[in-house]
């Protein structure tokens, strides 16, 4: 498959979701998602558009470059991440039995500003880094297939991140769920297909696959789900993409979209990071985040087939990362109208971010996921001591909690400078990032239960 087919092909797919994308659109759809007649979603809809928005092209190029390192210890690690699905709908169904219509409004109720503030400070960066890790393996496909183009990288950015930006500023949520749904579809069919020819090709053996212990062997992969374990209660609260569609259908229907999100997307991100193990056991070189791996070892069309899924897979993730943007800036921070144009400018502005990240930044695509991972564990204890306890915190307890997440995330991220690496212990990076979790759960856990109290039941 040659590279203007690969083009050719994903403009053809633009101009299908731009077909899809609705037409016209209220406030209440831009910002709810609800349907031109006023309906909720279909639970076909809702799964479809939350594995979509979760199996995004980071996690996709993640599991595979997980598995090419640490073998199917790696790609399972990361697959730990989409038991979010399970701890997430959880969440929501508590929340909603609380009468509670967002995580902002329980925090709301129980630490006033200072808790929205710290939380939405938190999605806020979950959102940024959304947009930026999925434009960078945009450009990372573009820069791979258009070699003899000297600018492939920063055009490509900009021309999704322009074209992503106009469909889902006419439509906003309603467009990203309707789109949702043509692109996971698209997504399938072509995964499927390339996923059925690495399964019949000659060198295949799934005993090894499934066995395999990665180039550089599988104990840090094992620490990675270590990691993940420790991470999965809040890793999807702080995702307002997630969060955002427990919210907007009945609650029967909520609970199967999430029991059947998970099972699909941890299907999906398996066979994926197979991929990246299969290239470890016939020996290619890792270049440019596998993607130069795969196109020296894949016949050219399966090759493009996995280029298409991830330039599929990062669309679908861009529109939600927007739709979720306006309605946090909107409906939760109040610095723009609700109107339409007031969501759109939000858009525009978080985009603008993103792709300015993308151009000027070099974070690995892990490192995005840990970095905002970590930053949400303040948000274990409270959830779980606060919503599933039931006691009243402290506002100093909470303050404490997100105090040691974010100095935690900090430190991860800085683990090269000199002032990081003294703190922290010497060893593999996941090995690091375990102890600062396993740090920041213990700091927040004691600061929670010192400033906790039972309530007591009115009279």
């Amino acid at each position: 498959m040659t590279a203007s087919l690969i083009v050719t092909i994903f403009l053809g797919i633009i101009l299908a979701i731009l077909l899809v994308a609705p037409r016209r659109v209220s406030v209440e759809g831009f910002f709810g998602g609800q349907t031109a007649s006023g309906q909720a979603p279909s639970l076909l809809t809702l799964v479809l558009s939350q594995v979509t928005t979760w199996i995004f092209a980071r996690s996709l190029m993640n599991a595979a470059i997980l598995g090419y390192f640490y073998g199917m210890a790696g790609t399972l690690a990361y697959a730990a991440y989409y038991g979010s699905f399970l701890t997430g709908g959880f969440v929501v169904a508590r929340l909603r039995a609380g009468g509670a219509g967002s995580v902002q409004d329980w925090l709301s109720a129980r630490f006033g500003a200072l808790g929205t503030s710290c939380y939405n400070l938190v999605i806020a960066l979950r959102l940024l880094s959304e947009v930026f890790a999925n434009l960078i393996v945009v450009g990372l496909i573009f820069s791979a297939v258009l070699p003899e183009i000297a600018l492939a990288k920063e055009l490509s950015i900009v021309l999704v991140a322009l074209l992503g930006l106009a469909y889902s500023a006419w439509g906003g949520l309603s467009a990203a769920l309707r789109t949702d749904v043509l692109q996971m579809s698209v997504f399938l069919v072509v995964f499927v297909v390339a996923f059925v020819a690495m399964l019949l090709s000659p060198g295949f053996d799934l005993g090894a696959v499934l066995t395999a212990e990665g180039t550089s062997g599988s104990y840090n992969g094992w620490v990675l789900m270590a990691v993940a374990a420790l991470q999965v209660f809040s890793y999807p609260v702080h995702d307002p993409v997630m969060m955002d569609r427990g919210f907007l259908a009945d609650e029967k229907t909520t609970k199967r979209s999430f029991l059947h999100a998970f099972w699909l997307s941890v299907l999906c991100i398996v066979a994926f990071g197979m991929f990246g193990i299969q290239a470890s056991l016939v020996g290619a070189e890792y270049e440019g985040e596998l993607i130069g791996t795969w196109a020296g070892m894949f016949p050219a069309w399966i090759f493009g087939a996995l280029l298409i899924s991830l330039l599929v897979s990062a669309l679908s993730t861009l529109d939600s990362a927007l739709s979720s943007a306006s309605r946090l800036c909107v409906e939760e921070l109040g610095v723009a109208p609700r109107s339409l144009n007031g969501g759109r400018v939000v858009m525009v502005l978080f985009m603008l971010a993103g792709a300015a990240l993308t151009l000027w930044g070099n974070a690995t695509l892990f490192d995005a996921v840990a970095v905002s991972g970590t930053a949400s564990m303040f948000l274990t204890p409270v959830l779980i001591v606060g919503l599933v306890m039931q006691r009243q915190i402290a506002r100093w307890s909470y303050l404490v909690a997100f105090s040691a997440a974010m100095i935690g995330a900090v430190l991860y991220f800085a683990r090269a400078a000199t002032w990081a690496a003294a703190l922290l212990p010497e060893g593999h990076k996941y090995e690091q990032l375990l102890a600062i979790c396993v740090a920041v759960l213990i700091v927040g856990f004691v600061a929670v239960l010192a400033g906790a109290r039972r309530v007591e039941p009115a009279v």
